[in-house]
């Protein structure tokens, strides 16, 4: 799909501009990417861990596996 956008601000073109050369990415990638940051239908592809709260259980036998982990080694830090 294609669109032509008119009437565009100068602040806006030069903060897209300056977007497009500080990540290395072509004009048109920042213009689609904050196109789709704007528009409420399209949904943000998060690369976080937020599906993991709450999720921690308990386990005695990973805690034995891990104990000397906890130690510190007084000779490795002078």
């Amino acid at each position: 799909m294609q669109y032509t956008v008119r009437a565009v601000p100068g602040e806006i073109d030069r903060a897209l501009r300056q977007i497009a050369k500080r990540e290395a990415k072509s004009l048109n990638t920042v213009v689609v990417e904050a196109l789709a940051r704007g528009v409420d239908a399209v949904p943000t592809a998060y690369a976080d861990l937020d599906h993991l709260i709450g999720t921690w259980q308990e386990d005695p036998d990973f805690d034995r596996a891990v104990a000397d982990f906890e130690q510190v080694d007084d000779e490795a830090w002078k």
